[in-house]
């Protein structure tokens, strides 16, 4: 079994965010980066779990440009056989899932997987993307998937219950939480990771579709306000006339 991952970079969580430029870019200076949450906790290690039962190799694609090879060797560290990086910016969403098609379609791969989104942009747009420019099937937001054969099942969580779809191969899927179980790298996969092939393509000639005009950080938290515990009648007017919750 053949299968993609498509890997991006996130802030670490403790980064301290800023904006330049008058709040058009994001400010990297300082910051830390680490591999999307979704597409490694549950997309790769998915995948490799797939592989260790049914064989074959795993592959990570990522659209990005040399700064982003320490995220991509973590990757490796974990498990992924090889990766490949499109040199380029991800520009937005549409370049970014039109690069992992171009590249996906000459690679004959049972399976193309990401993470349900990225925890800096929240936009859950790629996977659809990819998808619709490779003329494949789609399963969105899978918490868990078997495979037997060419044939696919996959659950994913729907309001009151649980759905099950099957999906014969090849197609696209994007994982939420439940896929699988976070793995640590140990020190013989982060040498092993030093080593294995990170193969770099040119990007395809394409346009970005959406441009950044501007960044703002959210409102600062109010501080607490505390109220005696038999001051029952102000706790319901706070609640009321300021918090607007009851």
């Amino acid at each position: 079994m053949k299968l993609l991952v498509c890997i991006s970079k996130s802030p670490d969580t403790t980064s301290k965010i800023e904006f330049t430029d008058n709040n058009t870019k994001f400010n990297e200076g300082g910051v830390q980066y680490i591999v999307n949450p979704y597409d490694e906790w549950y997309a790769l290690v998915r995948a490799l779990e797939l592989k260790e039962t049914l064989g074959g190799s795993v592959t990570t694609i990522t659209v990005g440009t040399a700064a982003d090879e320490p995220v991509i060797r973590k990757a490796l560290a974990i498990g992924a056989d090889n990766a490949v990086r499109i040199d380029s910016e991800a520009k937005d969403a549409y370049y970014t899932a039109y690069q992992i098609a171009e590249y996906a379609k000459s690679g004959d791969f049972d399976m193309v997987l990401c993470g349900k989104e990225t925890i800096n942009y929240n936009g859950s747009q790629v996977g659809g993307m990819v998808a619709e420019l490779m003329g494949l099937p789609f399963v969105s937001l899978a918490t868990k998937l078997e495979v037997d054969g060419a044939t696919a099942t996959v659950h994913k969580e729907m309001s009151g219950g649980v759905e099950v779809v099957e999906v014969n191969t090849p197609f696209v899927l994007s994982a939420a939480k439940g896929m699988a179980e976070q793995r640590i790298p140990n020190m013989r996969g982060i040498m092993a990771a030093r080593t294995k092939p990170l193969e770099v393509v040119a990007p395809a000639d394409c346009d970005a579709l959406v441009s950044f005009e501007s960044y703002a950080l959210p409102d600062a938290k109010t501080d607490c306000k505390y109220v005696d515990a038999g001051n029952i009648a102000e706790l319901v007017d706070l609640l009321h006339n300021e918090a607007k919750v009851i």
